[in-house]
């Protein structure tokens, strides 16, 4: 018997899979890591200056970061419809789509900007701290000017992913990063000659890595040899309607829905904005904590859509269903080892971000409820992202609507916020209701995945 040629034991094709998931996955973590980490830099540097500047950065983040995953989220068709492109060889129709997808993100990131300019009514309808809506709003003005960028950035991520090369966003992630410390520190103290801002400076900072990073990211995927096939830069191309209502089709859904469980914590933000700035301080500690974690799970996600849409692309249906069960179990691994830490080192965490020791009395204990859905978290994600591969996206935000804020949004709510179910507890029953709307949400899409998964290799056996 040839060895060589002999089927793969289901424990090997298990670690060939994890590897080729990891290989993908890990530099897309780091890319994602240091993105975000650019809003746990303006909490950290913020929460330096008082409380007041960390809630206004916190509430700030609670606006831009929503309509920013909103933003994204719709680009991130770009993903599988590449992919699929590249698994079934036909590399001369990417670089057309891409160029639809980036008048997409044009349109996107302009409006983006817009809903930032205009959030104070929101601010004020929240019933936020009269001395909050200021310099939070000045902290979303310096947003707004880099959400054009970091929209046409996302496309060209994207593509890249698409392709299997994920190694730009990592890159290009780490260099935003380390150029945001120090313009930090410039606009919100006042160096060289710019006023002295606060937190207001967190957004300006950020603004700017956004352009670096869309600047260095063209560059890359104009030059480099692996792209050279999809023939992105070879012309200009004018809006074509047809293309990008079909981008939008999958992606609308996919923002929605990654929109739909982002802005609960927003909205949880904003709800807790009338208690003061120690327990807006409080959440957002945890809050961003939770999001730094997040991540992990989130860019497992994104490289199981690559695998699941190149397997697809190649006409392997059983392969991308195998894809998507392995990146699952990756996903409740790191939940594991995620739960345990932030469980152990609650208040060690919170003690980064500000030496109040109120503040760090309540993020520890919210941190706890953090620690307790990452389980749940890991499971919807991952799941999500395998529909994304399978272009299965309008049920998927249906679902995802329902678990969030037909679910866990009333749970929270009444638990921490009216006596309906006892005393209110505040910020803990909210929180409660996330991981009640997160459970919620797991269970559904997963359902959905495996009939997905059952469907196209039904419509597989019909085609042979």
């Amino acid at each position: 018997m040839n060895t060589a040629t002999a089927p793969l034991t289901r424990p090997a094709r298990i670690r060939r899979e994890v590897r080729g998931l990891l290989t993908l996955a890990l530099p897309i973590i780091i890319g994602q890591l240091a993105t975000t980490a650019m809003s746990f830099v303006d909490a950290v540097m913020a929460g330096r200056v008082s409380p007041q500047d960390l809630a206004a950065v916190g509430l700030g983040n609670s606006i831009w970061i929503p309509v920013y995953l909103l933003m994204t989220g719709t680009l991130l068709a770009t993903t599988p419809k590449v992919a699929q492109r590249y698994g079934a060889g036909q590399f001369s129709e990417i670089g057309p789509l891409v160029r639809q997808s980036l008048w997409l993100a044009v349109v996107v990131g302009i409006t983006g900007a817009l809903l930032l300019l205009c959030a104070e009514p929101i601010l004020r309808a929240m019933k936020v701290e009269p001395d909050l809506i200021e310099p939070s709003m000045g902290y979303l003005h310096g947003i707004a000017a880099g959400m054009p960028a970091i929209a046409l950035y996302y496309v060209l991520r994207c593509f890249s992913d698409g392709l299997g090369r994920t190694r730009p966003s990592m890159v290009m992630g780490l260099c935003g990063l380390a150029l945001n410390i120090p313009l930090n520190y410039i606009f919100i103290y006042g160096h060289f000659g710019v006023p002295a801002m606060g937190g207001v400076g967190c957004g300006w900072a950020t603004a700017i890595a956004m352009w670096v990073m869309l600047l260095g990211l063209a560059v890359w995927t104009r030059w480099g040899p692996a792209y050279q096939s999809s023939e992105l830069f070879k012309r200009f191309d004018w809006p074509q309607w047809a293309v990008i209502k079909r981008v939008l089709g999958i992606g609308l859904p996919i923002g929605v829905a990654i929109f739909a469980e982002s802005s609960i914590f927003a909205v949880i933000a904003l709800l807790l904005g009338s208690l003061g700035a120690t327990v807006v301080s409080g959440h957002q500690i945890a809050l961003n904590v939770s999001s730094l974690v997040f991540m992990v799970p989130y860019s497992l996600s994104m490289a199981v859509t690559v695998r699941v849409g190149q397997a697809l692309g190649r006409g392997e249906p059983r392969e991308a269903r195998f894809a998507a069960g392995v990146g699952m179990g990756t996903a409740l691994a790191y939940a594991c080892l995620s739960c345990s830490l932030m469980l152990v080192f609650r208040e060690q965490i919170a003690a980064i971000y500000t030496p109040d020791p109120v503040v760090i009395h309540l993020a520890s204990m919210l941190i706890v409820f953090s620690a307790l859905f990452q389980f749940s978290d890991s499971i919807q994600v991952t799941a999500a992202g395998a529909l994304r591969g399978y272009q299965d996206t309008r049920v998927t935000m249906v679902l995802t609507l329902f678990a969030y804020w037909g679910v866990g949004l009333p749970v929270g709510y009444a638990l921490g916020l009216t006596d309906w179910l006892g005393e209110p507890s505040g910020p803990s029953g909210l929180w409660q209701g996330l991981i009640v709307g997160l459970s919620c949400a797991a269970g559904m899409l997963l359902v959905r995945l495996a009939r997905s998964a059952r469907r196209r290799i039904r419509a597989d056996k019909v085609l042979a």
